[in-house]
């Protein structure tokens, strides 16, 4: 049985600082959704070629989770997310300055590499402070950085559409570069007991890839490549979807935008308060989890409704519905690595399912981009929609390798 640091507030305090980097995570790279129309018009490009940006970072993204995955469980949190951060906060300042798409297209797999350590180092910390009943909540508090994202971004959309789309760009960068010495001065006076224990179990047990062969992980890299089309959708297309298809002005926008991703973290802690409430009601972990994701993936459904929205209000509204549920599985999926591997492992495990998210990606990205832009939307969301229903029989497979007391 693990020890965990005494102090309630204390710890939940420090997963709460992580918050912060996820925040500026979000808000780095959904400011090319936000802000795209400006940026299309401006560098002179279609939804197609936008569509391909997003593959551009999902590709980086993709090639560089799995090594950042290894870097946090071999080197530990502190050094591999203050690096990560770094990268990922010049690459966001590098948008500001690029005058051409291809220039437009290298800050965006810039930005994919760095950005690829989010979740895994976040996922890491959540297995260091929580309990194990306690994770799926973590991870929808780590997912207010997306609200807060989608409340703070849009208010850069009246400044770009007066003066330019590349100032907030900069200047996100520059709030990410703060950050850094404010987690580890964090992390320095609200230490996890037991991490340099689960470092040390790193070292010695995390020298290989073969976690990658194992059955449990390729039946989650499977669920989550599943699950994340309507996460896609969502945090990358809201805006053109509400220009295209309600059609609204962009500068209408920020009145609608930020309410999904708002919603959507209420989803997050929906499906994190499910597990725990099942785990209390002695479910195991996995069985609880794959409960949460089901009872997500048969609501997804409601989303199938929204090309019936006769306006924004309406359309905004079906968004929010289809991102809620989509969070409230999420949470559940990327949780599973700490419950089936531990803290000292969950790096590695969960990069994958990061690098299975920018295959997705990398994959739909430029299919949704052509189909918007011969306005089939409507195909779109079914695209998106009915993954999530296989997604959790997958985790069906899944088979218990770790007590579940730990």
């Amino acid at each position: 049985m693990r020890s965990y640091p005494s102090s309630f507030s204390l710890r939940w305090f420090a997963v709460c600082i992580f918050v912060v980097s996820s925040t500026l995570n979000y808000l780095d790279r959904n400011l090319l959704a936000l802000l795209a129309p400006l940026v299309m018009t401006d560098l002179h490009f279609n939804q197609t070629h936008y569509g391909l940006l997003i593959s551009a970072f999902s590709i980086a993204y993709a090639a560089s989770s799995l090594l950042c995955g290894w870097f946090l469980d071999r080197f530990g949190i502190n050094r591999t997310i203050s690096g990560a951060v770094g990268w990922w906060s010049l690459a966001a300042i590098g948008h500001g300055i690029v005058n051409s798409f291809p220039g437009l297209g290298m800050a965006r797999a810039a930005l994919g590499i760095g950005e690829s350590a989010g979740v895994p180092a976040v996922g890491k910390l959540n297995g260091i402070y929580l309990k194990p009943e306690e994770r799926a909540l973590g991870a929808a508090v780590n997912q207010v950085g997306l609200s807060l994202a989608g409340i703070i971004g849009p208010l850069w959309v009246a400044f770009a559409i007066r003066h330019s789309w590349r100032e907030p760009f900069v200047i996100n960068g520059l709030l990410g570069l703060l950050w850094i010495p404010l987690w580890l001065v964090v992390n320095r006076a609200i230490p996890a007991r037991y991490a340099e224990q689960e470092l040390a179990l790193a070292k010695t047990r995390v020298s290989k890839f073969s976690i990658l062969a194992d059955r449990n992980l390729l039946l989650l890299i499977a669920a989550n490549l599943l699950w994340m089309s309507g996460y896609s959708l969502w945090s990358n297309w809201t805006t053109l979807y509400l220009v295209h298809v309600s059609h609204i002005p962009l500068a209408a926008t920020p009145r609608y935008v930020w309410i999904p991703p708002l919603v959507s973290n209420l989803g997050g802690f929906f499906g994190g308060w499910l597990s725990l409430r099942w785990m209390r009601k002695r479910f195991g972990a996995i069985a609880a989890r794959r409960r949460a994701v089901l009872l997500a993936s048969i609501c997804s459904l409601f989303a199938l409704l929204l090309p019936l929205a006769p306006d924004a209000a309406w359309a905004t509204a079906g968004i929010s519905i289809s991102y809620f549920f989509s969070l409230a599985g999420s949470v559940n999926i990327y949780a599973l690595p700490i419950d089936l591997y531990g803290a000292e492992r969950s790096g590695l495990a969960i990069a994958a399912l990061t690098a299975s998210f920018g295959v997705l990606q990398m994959v739909i990205s430029p299919l949704i981009g052509t189909m918007g832009d011969h306005n089939l939307y409507s195909q779109v969301i079914w695209l998106a929609t009915l993954p999530l229903l296989a997604s959790a029989l997958v985790l069906f497979g899944l088979k218990e390798t770790r007590s579940e007391s730990q």
